[in-house]
Formats: C-alpha cells, structure tokens, sequence
C-alpha cells in the first residue's frame, strides 16, 4: 500500500499550491484528482476569462504571463500544466477517492485505482463538480445541462437561460451573438450587482433592447421536450424551448465532507468547521484549503485569496508529525 505523510484531495490551482508547499517542506505527498489537472478550470466555458488577474493567480513563484491583463481559460490551463513540471509533482489524475477509513493514527483511502495510507488528508475539491439541482420535473432531460461550454449548439435554437451571475451573464450573451433566441430566467429582481464589470451593462442593455427576454422574479416549474412551465408575478407561463442552460450556481461535496466526519457551523451558507489558524476540521488530521472553506457562500474565496492557506496548514502538519 503507498504511504505518504499528505495526501491531498483534488488536483486544482489550491491542491498544487498544498503540494509545492509539501515539497518545500521535505513532506511525501500525492495529489488525488478525479478529473484532469485543474478539472474545474478545464470544465469552465471556452471563451471564458478570469475576472482577476494573472498576477493574482500565480502559485509557487512560478509568473503567469498573459496576453491581456485578465487571462482566459486557455491561458491558465497552460499556466498550470507548466507550474506542475517546473514543480514536478506528484498528481494522479483520473483517480477518485472512493473511501477513506479512520484509525488512531493514520488514515487508509481506497481509490478508483489503488490503495493508500496517510498521516494527514488536505480535501481541496473546491465546488465546481457539483451543481445546485432545481430540483423540478423534467431537470434530467437531455436538453438541459449545469455546465456551459460553448455556444456552436444553440445556433437557431430557443435557448432559455437561469441564473443571473456571471455564468448566466456569459452564457446569454455568447449564445445570443451566435444566433440563439435567447431568454433569461432570474428568481430576483435584478441581474446580480457582482456579474462582471464588463458584462452587466452588455447584458442589461441587451435586455433593454428587447434583444434578450428576460424574465424576473420567476422560477421554472417544470421541463418538458418542448416549453417550460414558467411561475411568474402574473401566473403560470409556457414558453416554447429546445435547451435550457442551468445557470444555478455550484455548492461544496458535502457528501465527502460528511463522509470524512467533517461537521458544519450554524450558519445560513453550512460552513465546514474548521480552525481559522490551521484550517484543521472537527477531525484531527483533517485539513481543508481553498473555496471550499466557504460552504455555500461560494463567491467569498477565490483562487487569489485561498492561494496563502496552504502555508499555515503545512506549517501545522510539519510541527504535529
């Protein structure tokens, strides 16, 4: 069975950052990843670019050059892949933990290709992998995803939007400029104040065009092959449709957590507990780094302020083993 001193779970921008600060700190480690390197990055739209700067997404003094001042999706998955050969560490891609086992001293995890022991565990799985389901009739069919990649596919189509943050911003607009006849879904009453500075007057202006249909305040009540069911402030509406983005938002694998015996504060955003110092959990041993310290207050951490947690931790793994 391989034995480390760390093993970290999730192969993003936060896991690297734990691994090259591991090996600075002369720690054995192996970064798990279920997905490809920087799964949630590579799983972003294609045209997407960061809203903060390449500066701020740097990790293990490694520079993040970039055409522009705001680096797009291709340029970090580059970024990244070259951060991990100039640091060549040791990641396993394509490797989901499907079990981890608690004993006094030391962990046991079982993986989708192998069998491990561990001294101490760093999940950093961030929240992208998991998205918020509406939770309505017809939410399984094919026409509707959580993931928005690209808008070659909605060419012609009757494309109905949900959400209103950055993602659905994006998606509307994108697809719009392709041909799509597109419609926003929104439960409040106004695009999100957050959206991207650059975004929102686009889309609003959109909107007030009549370019793009927006509804506010409204909710989908059920999918079917061809229309929505639509809970509006003047009753029920059917709007004819071929494909509905689900802009909804991401949470946090709670069911990892909870599998882990993690427990979570009292708070409206369901906060994994943990020491703000150490960012040790409830159980010893247990560590946790980056977004998903923030439970559903998912916009709280980001790459450029959740990138200094790997220190404090490594630092608190060194002094207890």
């Amino acid at each position: 069975m391989n034995s480390y001193d760390i093993i970290i779970i999730g192969g993003g921008p936060i896991g690297l950052v734990c691994a090259i600060e591991a090996k600075k700190a002369d720690l054995s480690y192996v970064v798990l990843e279920k997905g490809v390197l920087v799964n949630s990055i590579y799983h972003f739209p294609s045209n997407m670019t960061f809203f903060s700067t390449s500066k701020l997404l740097e990790i293990g003094d490694v520079p993040f050059i970039s055409h522009l001042d705001k680096p797009t999706r291709k340029e970090a998955l580059e970024y990244y892949r070259r951060v991990v050969e100039s640091w060549q560490l040791n990641i396993h891609v394509y490797e989901e933990v499907l079990q981890v086992d608690n004993f006094q001293n030391h962990f046991e995890l079982k993986t989708t290709k192998s069998n491990y022991l561990a001294k101490k565990i760093i999940v950093a799985t961030g929240f992208y992998d998991t998205p918020n389901w509406m939770n309505i009739p017809g939410e399984d069919l094919d026409k509707v995803t959580h993931y928005y990649k690209d808008p070659h596919p909605y060419v012609g189509q009757k494309v109905a939007v949900v959400g209103a943050g950055n993602s659905a911003c994006d998606a509307a607009l994108e697809t719009y400029h392709k041909g799509a006849e597109v419609t926003l879904i929104i439960r409040e009453k106004e695009i999100k104040p957050s959206v991207k500075y650059w975004i929102r007057p686009n889309i609003l202006n959109r909107i007030k065009e009549g370019s793009i249909k927006a509804y506010y305040q409204t909710k989908v009540k059920a999918i079917h092959p061809d229309h929505l069911l639509l809970d509006t402030p003047n009753g029920e509406l059917m709007l004819n449709n071929d494909f509905v983005l689900a802009m909804t938002g991401y949470r946090p694998n709670y069911p990892l957590l909870t599998s882990l015996g993690i427990t979570f504060q009292d708070d409206e955003y369901d906060t994994p507990s943990c020491d703000d110092d150490s960012f040790e959990t409830n159980v010893p041993g247990i560590y946790l780094a980056g977004v998903i310290c923030g439970g559903l207050k998912t916009n709280r951490l980001l790459i450029e302020n959740s990138r200094i947690h790997a220190t404090p931790i490594i630092q608190d793994i060194k002094k207890k083993l």
